[in-house]
């Protein structure tokens, strides 16, 4: 409010006011004067203590909040195709069930294909971030015979991790589909396989060593020719010390059957394999002990069965032509070329030829042999050849066809009608040489073995087709009706000699048992023809013994028949 005195300097009011302004301060003065003056310091007033409650809790809000951005880890974007199972805020992130970090955020990526995961780490977990890391969403699964994951199904499931070693690090990474079944920190070894396919072969597929579970296949893929498959295989410790250069992995797969002079013979690697597939491996047998451990990441090739495995490695190859006179059908490709019962080569080709001078077509069959498969067969201590050039094959091979070698198609199963070449000595062969000046060229060959059973068959088929078999019958006829009246003769001759031949061999029968009784009622020892002549021999016997007497005594005194007996001196 503003002062009145100077809107109005002249009325009466203000003057009033002027007057009792001063009296005022003269009374003032004149108190001040008589009473003394007393000089107080001011008291300090401190603040309420209620003011120190939210104080205190705005300090521990800052700290809270400085601690945790300053404990908080890098944020990173993991790629999945799907984020079944994951929640924002709920899923954790795992490395070797210690929790490392959870799920923030999940967004669909820009083109919608894929799912981004954006995951806050802790702090500890920082140095994780390799280029190489890998992470992958765990949950229930199972594959052939494994169930893993079952933990989740109460907890929930999560993102595990498997930290990599490379230097450099990123905060952006692509999700596995599968969780690894390896980690980098178990210890053993992964190697590579090439085959021609994959088998029954998938992820997890176990790996057998002598029928032990030593491992795992981690991956495979498809060559980029598209001819074969790459299978990388990991093999837990000790069991890697195993794999050497000599290694064989084949497909241990399904049941081996095998039908030998011993009998039938099935063998398995296990259960397991025999459901879900699997892979096997062991040294070859020829391998010598000791052998130093494979390197990690070494490639094998991956055979069909075990004995395409342990078979020894052909290093020469040489091909040959074959002509055949007789069908081909029942040989493939594939089948085998044995001599004397060893396989010594395959067929790896049928063809056919047209002759342009008219002459009828021929089917050439390529072989491949291997002059190694042979020599491995050799007895120890046996004599080999002086050497293996190409010259010394080619006159060890001109002087057995001169003995008589020769190529023969054999019946190998009679069920299926499979054939295979046999390579045998026929010593009646007509005489054949080699021509060496083609690339491939021709052994010769015989027929036989089926073919000319089946020729034989033919040709005694044709033999009993021109048989008159008209005329046969008609002479079996007649002589069936000669057989029939000869046949009722005989009924009439049997009938007449059982009325007339029969009473009068009875009556005879019984004329003879009458004689035979007499005659053993004589023989009887109580009967007196042979009580008398008991007594006739007994009288002979003494008549004997004194014949015998009389004898003796003359041979010592050949003059008892003049003087007589001398008698006895007393």
């Amino acid at each position: 409010m503003s002062d009145p005195t100077s809107e109005h300097p002249d009325t009466p009011s203000s003057d009033k006011a002027r007057e009792t302004v001063d009296t005022v301060a003269n009374t003032v003065t004149a108190v001040d004067a008589i009473v003394p003056v007393v000089k107080v310091k001011p008291r300090r007033r401190l603040p309420s203590f209620v003011w120190a409650v939210p104080v205190i809790a705005a300090l521990i809000g800052i700290w809270l909040v400085v601690q945790s951005v300053t404990s908080q880890g890098p944020l990173i974007t993991i790629t999945f195709k799907s984020a079944e199972g994951l929640e924002a805020g709920k899923t954790k992130l795992r490395y070797k069930d210690v929790d490392v970090g959870h799920v923030k955020a999940i967004a669909l990526s820009p083109d919608r294909k894929r799912v981004l995961v954006t995951a806050q780490l802790i702090k500890s977990a920082a140095d994780i971030l390799a280029t190489d890391t890998r992470f992958f969403i765990v949950k229930p699964r199972i594959s052939g015979g494994s169930v893993s994951g079952l933990s989740t199904l109460l907890s929930g499931n999560y993102i595990g991790v498997d930290v990599g070693t490379a230097t450099d690090t990123t905060d952006e990474f692509t999700g596995l589909e599968e969780p690894p079944l390896v980690n980098r920190d178990t210890p053993g070894r992964e190697f590579v396989l090439h085959g021609a396919q994959t088998g029954s072969v998938t992820y997890g597929s176990p790996i057998f060593f002598r029928h032990i579970n030593a491992g795992h296949v981690t991956k495979f893929k498809l060559d980029r020719d598209g001819k074969g498959v790459t299978i990388h295989v990991f093999i837990d410790a000790p069991y890697d010390q195993y794999v050497t250069a000599d290694t064989r992995f084949w497909h241990a797969s399904g049941v081996d059957m095998q039908l030998d002079a011993n009998g039938l013979r099935v063998t398995t690697e296990s259960l397991t394999s025999l459901i879900e597939g699997g892979l096997a491996f062991q040294e070859h047998d020829d391998a010598l002990p000791g052998g130093k451990p494979a390197a990690e990441g070494n490639i094998f090739s991956l055979f069909e069965d075990r004995e395409h495995a342990m078979r020894a490695p052909d290093t020469k190859v040489r091909n040959f032509l074959m002509y055949f006179p007789e069908t081909l059908r029942g040989l493939s490709k594939g089948a085998p070329v044995d001599l004397r019962g060893i396989v010594i080569g395959e067929v790896k080709s049928l063809g056919v030829e047209f002759a342009e001078n008219g002459r009828l077509p021929r089917f050439p069959v390529e072989v491949s042999l291997y002059p190694d498969r042979l020599k491995s067969r050799v007895r120890s201590g046996a004599r080999l050849p002086d050497d293996d050039t190409e010259a010394k094959e080619r006159s060890l091979l001109e002087h057995l066809i001169s003995r008589g070698l020769r190529g023969q198609l054999r019946s190998g199963n009679l069920l299926t009608g499979q054939l295979y070449i046999a390579l045998d000595f026929f010593p009646d062969a007509p005489q054949a040489k080699m021509d060496w000046r083609t690339d491939y060229p021709v052994l010769p060959t015989v027929g036989g073995g089926l073919g000319e059973i089946q020729d034989t068959v033919g040709r005694i088929a044709k033999k009993i087709d021109k048989l008159p078999f008209d005329t046969i019958s008609a002479e079996l006829v007649q002589a069936l009706s000669k057989l029939n009246s000869t046949l009722a003769s005989t009924e009439k001759l049997v009938r007449r000699l059982d009325v007339e031949v029969t009473p009068e061999l009875t009556s005879t029968l019984k004329e003879a048992r009458g004689t035979l009784n007499s005659a053993n009622a004589l023989l009887t020892e109580d009967a007196p023809l042979q009580q008398d002549m008991r007594e006739s021999l007994k009288q002979v016997a003494r008549s004997a013994r004194a014949v015998a007497n009389l004898a003796d005594m003359l041979e010592r005194h050949p003059d008892a028949l003049v003087f007589g007996k001398q008698k006895v001196k007393p």
